[in-house]
């Protein structure tokens, strides 16, 4: 069995969908879904992505004399079986047992004693910020696409982020409020 990327269990997904896509057509379906603010894809890494599917016999590529505007005929690209049964293996793998955080926080947290309270505190309330900032940017783009009109597997791309953000704010905004009242005991009794 070979292993699959994110990459590659998205651009699966799509075509999918799409019954076929070319690499345009996915390059646009990230944009508009905002998929970029949880996976790790650009232009570059859709078209290894697409070329490392191929490979494995799990899509494949249909030339089409349908042009539209300048550049090179498209290429389409469709599942095959075996990429059909890969994919919903996956999607059941995904749902039933995936679990991914973000571990470089977790080390943070975990030496947070070596930089002290007030250092802590402050990196924390710059990571609030930049969490509301995030989930400022995924509510618009969920807005701007269509919010609660969006079929119930778009939605979900937006408001699953949205949901750990919000939980993730409140974690951050408690630790940082007991680090604080550490502090103040600690002052309190020196």
């Amino acid at each position: 069995m070979h292993p699959i990327s994110n990459v590659e269990f998205m651009l699966l997904q799509m075509i999918a969908e799409c019954r076929q896509a070319s690499g345009y057509d996915i390059k646009k379906l990230v944009d508009q879904r905002g998929y970029r603010e949880w996976a790790n894809i650009g232009t570059t890494s859709i078209y290894v992505g697409l070329r490392k599917l191929s490979d494995k016999g799990w899509i494949a590529s249909e030339e089409t004399d349908l042009k539209s505007g300048k550049g090179p005929i498209p290429t389409w690209f469709v599942l095959t079986e075996a990429g059909m049964a890969k994919l919903k293996d996956e999607i059941l793998n995904s749902l039933s047992s995936t679990r991914e955080r973000d571990n470089r926080f977790d080390l943070g947290l975990a030496a947070m004693p070596l930089i002290g309270k007030d250092a802590a505190i402050a990196a924390l309330r710059k990571r609030l910020d930049f969490l509301r900032e995030a989930l400022k940017d995924i509510r618009q783009k969920f807005q701007s696409q269509g919010g609660v009109r969006l079929p119930l597997n778009v939605r979900m791309l937006f408001l699953h982020p949205i949901s750990l953000i919000e939980s993730e704010q409140a974690f951050v905004a408690n630790l940082i409020n007991e680090l604080s009242e550490e502090a103040r005991q600690y002052d309190d009794n020196h």
